[in-house]
């Protein structure tokens, strides 16, 4: 296989990880490749990407934000209440 064929990946600075448990449940936000911080809604990530001179225009761009386990709008777990 060559390069040309082989698909695309992206390697974004900022990786929001999937959701903990937590009152309130929170994600974890990466930074080139280092844990800095805790989110729990869109505007954490946006702050921490701020700190580290990062400006996002977009968050459902695949080359800025990585969203694991859900995307900009899941701060829930699945199938569990949180109370």
């Amino acid at each position: 296989m060559t390069e040309s064929e082989s698909p695309y990946i992206s390697h974004p600075r900022i990786m929001v990880l999937g959701v903990q448990p937590g009152t309130p449940p929170f994600r974890i936000v990466e930074i080139d490749g280092q844990v800095v911080g805790e989110a729990r809604a869109v505007i954490d990530v946006l702050r921490a990407a701020a700190t580290f001179g990062i400006t996002v225009h977009d968050l459902d761009d695949p080359d800025v934000v990585r969203w694991v386990g859900g995307d900009k709008f899941t701060w829930t777990r699945r199938g569990r209440r949180v109370y």
